[in-house]
Order: structure tokens, then sequence, then C-alpha cells
């Protein structure tokens, strides 16, 4: 079994990619190959909304996307780990999101299947975010269903984390550690 987890955070070690780590680790404790992307050290351009990926549901730029398009179709698992920023996750997860345009095209419109894969696939969202406020995931949830959905990945469930902002304070909070680990084993098990 191969989980992917998306980095999406611009801090580096903070607080969403410890998470990440945690719910990785415990995946390859049940025997998982795992890999992490950090996104903010991608090359990814927007998308153009360009519809050239109209014709043959491939997106023309050529930049980092062709390796992240390789690893969600090879992934049994994706976990997504995106903080909260304004309501919604960060440039870096968002241009992700938006490039997988090509994949919607490829279903929607082609009517091929977006991945070619035979079995169901799973996926699981962590987030984090300062605010105090019960709504403060919902466009985030609502973005990363949409994106599973086109991709024909099962959302499975989330870890969300409100209150949390400076770097390292999830380590204040070592039950959301443990969570993460144990969600990690869950989807690994199948």
């Amino acid at each position: 079994m191969k989980v992917l987890g998306l980095a999406g955070s611009p801090r580096r070690n903070g607080n969403t990619d410890l998470l990440l780590a945690e719910l990785l680790k415990g995946a390859a404790s049940k025997g998982a190959e795992v890999k992490t992307i950090y996104l903010n050290t991608m090359k990814i351009i927007g998308c153009q909304h360009c519809d050239d990926c109209f014709k043959e549901g491939k997106c023309k730029f050529q930049d980092d996307m062709q390796q992240i398009y390789k690893e969600l179709e090879e992934a049994d698992v994706v976990v997504l780990a995106s903080p909260v920023q304004f309501f919604g996750p960060p440039a870096p997860v968002k241009a992700m999101i938006d490039r997988c345009q090509s994949l919607w095209a490829k279903k929607y419109i082609l009517k091929i299947a977006p991945l070619s894969r035979e079995k169901i696939r799973k996926g699981f969202l962590i987030s984090v975010g300062a605010m105090r406020m019960k709504e403060m995931f919902d466009a985030t949830i609502g973005i990363v269903k949409t994106w599973f959905h086109v991709l024909e990945i099962e959302y499975t469930g989330e870890l969300l984390f409100s209150k949390t902002d400076d770097k390292g304070a999830i380590l204040k909070q070592p039950e959301a550690l443990q969570k993460a680990y144990e969600a990690g084993q869950k989807l690994a098990e199948g």
C-alpha cells in the first residue's frame, strides 16, 4: 500500500507537518510505503483556465505538477495536510488542486476515469488553524471533498485542530499526535 502525504503548509516543520509525519509514521508501522511532497517547495503555476486540457485531459504546462500527477496515480491513500488561512487552504495547496482541472476535464468532458485505479482509494485531511470559530474549516473541507470526488478518492475523514497557531504548538497536545498516528494505522489497514 502506498500512502502519499501532501504537506501544504508554507511553514516547514510546523503543526501540519508534524501531524502529517505522525500519521505517516502510523501508516508505515502497518507496512505501508509512505511518501511526503512539500507543496511549497514545488514549482506549480496556477491553472490558467485555458481549457487546453479539454482536448486530451492533460495540462499543457510542464512543471512540478507532473510529478504530483504521477504520485496521485500511484497512491492508494492520499493525505492532505493544510493549515487554514483566511478560511481556506494556502496558495500552494490551492494551486495544486486547481491544476487537477485537467483530471476534471478527463473525467467530465472526455468521460475517461481521471486516474486508472480499479480499487477504491482513500483520502484524508489534516488541517490546523488559529481561530476559534466552528466554521473555520468548512471551506477547506468542501474544497478537499470536491477534489477527492473528481479524483475518485473516497473522503474517509479528517483531523481538525483549531486554536493552534504558533510553530510547534501541536506538540503541547500529545493526544493530537496520537490521533494522527492512529489515523495512519487505520488508513494503512484498509
